[in-house]
């Protein structure tokens, strides 16, 4: 395709995806499905790649594109390819005018020394702020962050213990093609650079490996699920941390999966399919107080509660969330996690464990909501991660000294772990008041 029709589907990719109205990737596969004629990967990679660059550093662009002329979404799509993909400025230059080349490397020759901080980080203001009291490093530590929240997330896999050793697929043909490394914390996890396609991988078709951050493993082995128990992951979604607690109950026991979406509880079952579990069982409820909910109270040996939340912890991955969040919706959200978390609590037995996750980098979301519910609901009691952690023999220190837990709970940070933004609190039901 002839760079000048690129820059065409970027420019009205990018308008689009700027509205902030829907997730952007949503709007990005929507885009694809609708365009005619179809576009090939090589153009679907360069549009989106585009439109995440532009949504990454919005602010930056934003101010660059005030220097320039012409149609404002074609001159942030110009910054988002440029930056986004410095490989492919060669084929960009091709569907410039003059004036428009000219503009560009006016832009590159800006020095970040010149930027205000709003320029350099490309957050909004009030999450700055926010992030500054959450780091010990304070507006420096911010500043590495935000960097950091610049970048692709690395993509990481989970082996699938029911079928396979994470040893054997490292060793196997197709995982040293692609050099795939054991990741440093998680036992089951695979860390593989750039994007394989996985769909036509042996491993992938066969259930043996599955798409799931490391720090969201992390997750699923602080619930610490055993054979024959009775489990609950009370925001399952499409069955990511579902999957991982089914192996460690090595498809025994009945493992519970809620969500309020039966179209999220969809995209489980070829996931299962894949995985060889049997013992996993979807149930969409219409609320956190559904008397399905209810008639499982003081059942659970386990409960999983991986709340609805900002998602600010993935940035990498969705950087529309940054724009698309606000003070007044933390707040909002923060009284939905308790909510939630308490009905789920219900379920827990006498002895049994409850984990409250989110992927928010947010006190707000997280320390706050735990010191609300341990306040409201005295028979729990906090157990420290980094034990728990110790006890199942994963490090709880980066090689560079970076904790993995805060005040008994984990803290994970892309900055320090390498790792999606992940927190949980884990409690016990006392035996006895």
């Amino acid at each position: 395709m002839h760079p000048k029709a690129v820059l065409e589907h970027a420019t009205h990719l990018v308008r689009a995806a700027m509205r902030l109205d829907h997730p952007a990737d949503a709007i990005v596969s929507r885009y694809f499905r609708e365009t005619k004629p179809r576009l090939g990967p090589r153009e679907r990679h360069t549009l989106a790649e585009t439109t995440y660059a532009v949504l990454r550093h919005k602010p930056r662009f934003e101010l660059f594109a005030r220097s320039g002329t012409g149609d404002n979404a074609k001159r942030l799509a110009i910054l988002g390819m440029a930056f986004g993909l410095p490989d492919q400025r060669l084929f960009l230059e091709g569907a410039l005018e003059p004036r428009e080349s000219t503009w560009l490397k006016a832009c590159f020759s800006v020095p970040e020394s010149e930027l205000l901080d709003m320029h350099r980080h490309n957050l909004p203001m009030w999450l700055a702020a926010s992030l500054a009291t959450e780091l010990a490093g304070g507006a420096a530590e911010v500043m590495a962050l935000a960097k950091h929240l610049l970048k692709h997330a690395p993509l990481d896999l989970r082996v699938n213990t029911l079928k396979e050793k994470r040893e054997q697929v490292l060793e196997s043909k197709e995982f040293i093609e692609i050099k795939a490394e054991a990741t440093p914390f998680s036992p089951m996890g695979l860390r593989v650079p750039g994007r394989p396609a996985l769909q036509h991988m042996k491993a992938f078709e066969q259930g043996v490996i599955e798409v799931q951050d490391e720090g969201s493993q992390l997750l699923a082995m602080l619930v610490d699920a055993h054979r024959g128990e009775m489990v609950c992951d009370f925001c399952a979604g499409a069955g990511g941390k579902t999957l991982a607690l089914g192996a460690s109950m090595r498809n025994s026991g009945r493992l519970y999966a809620f969500d309020v979406s039966q179209h999220r509880l969809e995209g489980l079952k070829p996931r299962l399919a894949r995985s060889g579990l049997s013992n996993v069982h979807p149930v969409a409820i219409a609320h956190e107080n559904d008397e399905r909910v209810k008639r499982l109270a003081g059942k659970m040996d386990r409960v999983l509660v991986d709340a609805p939340c900002s998602g600010l912890g993935t940035l990498r991955r969705n950087p529309d969330l940054k724009w698309r969040q606000t003070e007044a919706g933390i707040a909002e959200l923060q009284a939905k996690q308790l909510a939630i978390l308490s009905s789920a609590a219900r379920l827990v037995k006498p002895g049994g464990r409850l984990v409250y996750a989110t992927c928010s980098l947010l006190s707000a979301e997280n320390e706050d909501v735990a010191a609300l519910f341990l306040t409201a609901n005295p028979s729990f009691e906090l157990l420290d991660a980094g034990e728990l952690l110790t006890q199942s023999k994963i490090p709880t220190e980066t090689k560079s000294g970076h904790s993995l837990t805060r005040n008994g709970m984990l803290r994970l940070w892309p900055h320090q772990h390498a790792t999606d933004g992940f927190f949980a609190a884990v409690w016990t039901r006392k035996t006895s008041n």
